[in-house]
C-alpha cells in the first residue's frame, strides 16, 4: 500500500510516518511534501499513491487547492489542528479527518476505515472544494449574479435583506422588497456568504442581520423576525436554532 505525506511541519510528518509503519508495516511511504505547488507538481508527474494524508494549512495555502489542480483518485485523510476546519474537510472527500496532536488509536480507526471502503468510488465535488477555499481563507462573497429576463443584474450583499427558499427554488430578496430567482441551494449559499452578515434561521430562509427591525417571542419556544422589508410569510427562527441565533446576534 503506498501513501502520501503532506504535512509543513517535519517533526508532525516524520511522528505521523512512525505511527503509520508501526500500525501497517507494509505501506509504503512514497514522499513527504510542505507544500501545495510540491505536491501538485509530484502529482502530476507519477503515479498516484493508494492513499494520502494532507494537513490543511500548508506553507503556501490550503490542501484543498491540490483538488482544483489535479484529479484526485485515491481517498484523503485530513489532518488539521482546527476543529472546524476538520469538520469542513470531512464533508468533502476526506476517509476520515485527524485532529493534531494525532493520536495512533484514532489513526488505526482512520486506516481501518479506509480498508474497509477502499472498493468505493472517489469523487470529487469541485464546487465544495472552491467553497471550502472561500470559506477557509475568509474568501465570502460580495455580490450575486441574477437574470432579470435577458439581463443579467449584480446584487451586493449589502444590499440583500434574505435568501428564501420556496416551490423548490430559491430567491434573493433584497433591501427593496424585490424577489430574483438563483441559481444556488441555501445550502450553497449558506457556505459562501459571510457568518457574521447571514444566519439560517430555518430550512428556508438565511436572515441578513441588517434586515432584522424586531424580535419577538413566538410559540413553542421560537422567535419571530420582523424584517425591514415586506414579506407575505412570517420569518420563524426554528426551536433547535434559537440558541445560536441568540449567539449571532451578540457577536
Amino acid at each position: 500500500m503506498k501513501y502520501l505525506i503532506v504535512e509543513d511541519e517535519r517533526l508532525t510528518a516524520d511522528s505521523l510516518a512512525k505511527m503509520v509503519n508501526s500500525i501497517r508495516p507494509d505501506y509504503n511511504l512514497l514522499a513527504v511534501f510542505d507544500s501545495v505547488s510540491s505536491a501538485v507538481k509530484w502529482l502530476k508527474q507519477n503515479p498516484h499513491p493508494q492513499l494520502a494524508f494532507f494537513d490543511i494549512q500548508l506553507a503556501d495555502g490550503i490542501s484543498f487547492e491540490i483538488f482544483e489542480q489535479v484529479k484526485i483518485d485515491f481517498p484523503v485523510i485530513f489532518t488539521t489542528a482546527y476543529n472546524e476546519y476538520a469538520l469542513k474537510a470531512f464533508k468533502v472527500n476526506s476517509i476520515d479527518y485527524l485532529l493534531k496532536p494525532v493520536n495512533e488509536n484514532e489513526l488505526k480507526t482512520a486506516i481501518d476505515k479506509f480498508e474497509n471502503t477502499r472498493n468505493t468510488a472517489t469523487t470529487i465535488d469541485s464546487s465544495q472544494i472552491t467553497t471550502l477555499i472561500n470559506q477557509l481563507s475568509n474568501n465570502y462573497k460580495s455580490r450575486f449574479l441574477v437574470k432579470v429576463g435577458e439581463h443579467l443584474k449584480m446584487i451586493n450583499c449589502s444590499d440583500i435583506a434574505f435568501f428564501h427558499s420556496m416551490e423548490k427554488s430559491t430567491f434573493i430578496r433584497n433591501t427593496e422588497g424585490r424577489d430574483y430567482a438563483i441559481d444556488q441551494t441555501l445550502d450553497q449559499i449558506e457556505l459562501v456568504v459571510n457568518p457574521s452578515e447571514f444566519y439560517r434561521v430555518n430550512r428556508s430562509c438565511i436572515i441578513g442581520i441588517n434586515s432584522i427591525r424586531d424580535i419577538v417571542a413566538y410559540s413553542n419556544s421560537r422567535l419571530k423576525i420582523v424584517p425591514t422589508v415586506k414579506t407575505d410569510e412570517d420569518i420563524i427562527v426554528s426551536r433547535e436554532r434559537v440558541s445560536g441565533f441568540k449567539e449571532w446576534l451578540e457577536r
